[in-house]
């Protein structure tokens, strides 16, 4: 078997196409924004499988959210003073 090497490139070697012009490009303008809305969250199929959509998802954590806020002011007791 025959095997080839991979041309390395240098540096200096242009890989870009020419209709391609990032002259007026202005470097991470829009990385705030794209790094707000990229929170993704991998479901197990078993759990995927309950929901239909991502509103679903997002309603059932919402709730979920304010049940434990609710039980968590419910648990704190305060001692007794003789």
């Amino acid at each position: 078997m025959k095997t080839t090497k991979a041309k390395k490139l240098t540096a200096d070697a242009d890989t870009m196409r020419p209709e391609y012009d990032f002259s007026n490009a202005v470097r991470g303008v829009t990385a705030a924004r794209y790094a707000q809305g990229t929170n993704v969250v991998l479901l197990d199929p078993d759990v995927a499988q309950l929901f239909p959509d991502s509103r679903a998802v997002n309603e059932a954590l919402r709730t979920l959210t304010r049940l434990g806020r609710v039980t968590a002011r419910t648990k704190v007791r305060h001692k007794r003073t003789a």
